[in-house]
């Protein structure tokens, strides 16, 4: 995956990547060149008392070394806006990826570990493609061709090469096969670590509520230690890796020197050619060093990458159609046909054989007991879930076949949590219609009831926290109210949407909704019955069943399931 992950991201960038071995190839012959020329600086120049030689060879020395700088400055500046741009495109497309799945897709991978893969995961990647195009080709040459230039400065002292490299691979393979399983645990361990911070500052009113702190701090706590144990153990092989390779190359400098003095002493080798081949064995044990490093860097990747691979490869549950009906005949109208849903695993379906249509303006209420499906009947509306089974269409389109995006604004959707997205209240109303005027916008928050305390926080540019934390829960609902509205829709859905409203705010905006948006299909998930006495017609679900379809007088008189909900709420009278 990893691999293939890689390939299909550089390919875009691959003239920078030319350029990063151009550059790079540049670079690791300046590098193998200077200690030879250095060697004939030594024993021809020095050796030689021959100043014009020394400087004459010493400035080209000097030429050669700055040549090497900017080979490798400009290499890594290649390198690394292919690896960023590459970083941004996977973060790019796991976005699109995630934004497109259904609430089941989310459920399944978890939201915490969705950030992750975006972020920390994309990173690693990023990281080794960075690094792997500044070292894929300095490692080789300066090993390979360290090996190469040494002998040939002197063929008598090879033989320690032939020992201290084969020994420095043992030791890198050694130490970095256990480091695999280390790296996939702790991207584990780390998306642990989120969820539970996410949890802790998601649900903090509850946590306080509760007086859960201390609790919740042992929760972290644990997740927290198991992470830092994790790294404890990465980290300490590193710690290892390091000595050991310092060792092996110390050890065979110093056995260059032992039995390179030995030769020097008996004239078979000069001082200059000796000092080239310590740098040579250095440029090699160095090049085996970066491979090694690089190999590091390789089992987190691979791990990062089958985790993004995963997001990327899976399958949406909401399959779009092939040729997609952008074309609505009946705008406004929604009609379910049969329609039954069950979730995967689940024992039995939520709903079962729903039939109902919803006309052109018409107020359509959904009542019923916790847990007889009222959401998940209004959620596929908007097809963020599929049928089971029978068809539900929207404008006279079954969703299935239809455009998303055209369907989408057709409805509009207030779910039963509110949400507002940092910015202002002008940004979050725009957000189904960005060519709204202010007039619209103002004409929305009066709808809504929320004219009135926008005018008091400081008109349209008032700021909204991450959230809409500096907000009251029923100025969410009626922000979000405001925003539905803004959007135009020829159907307007709410999932118990005026829920953290008072009584008679609830009133005035139903009264609002119902005068000033008359050609607007209405459809109500309501726990409280006064929310819906005045609509059109209603629909009592009961195990996810229709119990009930009728008017509030006619329910009131033959439902004796509806009979019951009224009475616990308004009295028998009602």
């Amino acid at each position: 995956m990893l691999g293939k992950l890689l390939f299909r991201y550089l390919r875009t960038y691959r003239w920078l990547l030319v350029g990063v071995l151009v550059f790079q190839f540049a670079s690791a012959l300046a590098t193998l060149y200077l200690p030879r020329l250095n060697a004939d600086i030594i024993d021809n120049g020095v050796a030689q008392g021959d100043t014009a030689y020394i400087w004459g060879h010493g400035a080209w020395m000097l030429l050669i070394a700055l040549g090497q700088i900017i080979a490798s400055i400009t290499a890594t500046f290649f390198a690394a806006r292919a690896a960023m741009a590459m970083g941004r495109d996977i973060r790019r497309d796991v976005f699109e990826r995630v934004s497109g799945f259904s609430e089941r897709e989310v459920s399944r991978f978890g939201a915490g570990t969705l950030i992750t893969r975006n972020t920390n995961d994309v990173q690693q990647i990023q990281m080794l493609a960075m690094m792997a195009a500044t070292m894929l080709v300095t490692a080789p040459l300066l090993a390979i061709g360290g090996v190469i230039m040494a002998v040939q400065q002197d063929p008598g002292l090879s033989w320690i090469i032939a020992v201290s490299v084969p020994l420095l691979l043992i030791v890198a393979i050694a130490i970095i096969s256990r480091m695999v399983p280390l790296f996939r645990q702790y991207q584990t361990k780390l998306d642990a670590v989120n969820r539970v911070m996410r949890e802790q500052l998601t649900g903090v009113r509850v946590v306080r509520a509760f007086v859960r702190e201390r609790i919740e701090e042992a929760r972290f706590r644990l997740a927290n230690t198991d992470i830092m144990i994790l790294g404890r153990k990465v980290g300490s092989l590193f710690v290892v890796l390091f000595p050991l390779a310092m060792l092996v190359l110390n050890v065979t400098v110093v056995g260059v020197i032992w039995f390179g003095g030995i030769e020097v002493d008996a004239g078979n080798v000069q001082i200059g050619t000796l000092f080239a081949f310590m740098q040579y064995v250095g440029q090699i044990l160095m090049g085996v060093l970066m491979a090694a490093f690089m190999t590091i860097m390789i089992p987190r990747a691979a791990v990062s990458a089958d985790r993004v691979g995963e997001v990327l490869a899976s399958d949406e549950a909401l399959e779009r159609p092939t040729h997609p009906i952008s074309d609505f005949s009946a705008p406004g109208t929604v009609e379910f046909d049969g329609v039954s849903f069950q979730y995967p695993g689940a024992e039995s379906p939520v709903l079962d054989a729903i039939s109902f249509t919803a006309s052109p303006g018409q107020t359509l209420a959904v009542v019923g007991s916790t847990g007889a499906g009222k959401t998940t009947l209004v959620s596929l509306i908007p097809r963020l879930f599929d049928t089971t089974e029978g068809t539900v269409r929207v404008g006279g389109v079954n969703v299935r076949e239809a455009d998303l995006d055209a369907m989408w604004k057709q409805i509009g959707y207030v779910p039963q949590r509110a949400f507002l997205f940092t910015g202002t209240i002008a940004t979050n109303l725009r957000f189904g219609r960005e060519e709204a005027t202010d007039e619209e916008l103002w004409a929305a928050l009066e709808i809504a009831q929320a004219k009135d305390f926008v005018e008091e926080m400081g008109g349209l540019d008032a700021r909204i926290a991450q959230g809409g934390a500096n907000v009251s829960g029923g100025q969410r609902q009626r922000l979000s109210i405001a925003r539905a509205i803004v959007a135009a829709p020829d159907v307007l859905v709410f999932d118990d949407s005026f829920s953290a409203l008072d009584v008679a705010t609830d009133a005035r905006l139903r009264r609002a909704l119902w005068d000033k948006l008359p050609h607007v299909t209405k459809i109500v998930v309501a726990q409280r019955v006064s929310s819906i006495t005045d609509a059109d017609r209603i629909i009592v679900l009961e195990d996810g069943r229709v119990v009930g379809d009728g008017t509030h007088e006619q329910l009131v008189a033959q439902n004796d399931t509806y009979r019951e909900i009224v009475e616990s709420q308004l009295g028998v009278d009602a």
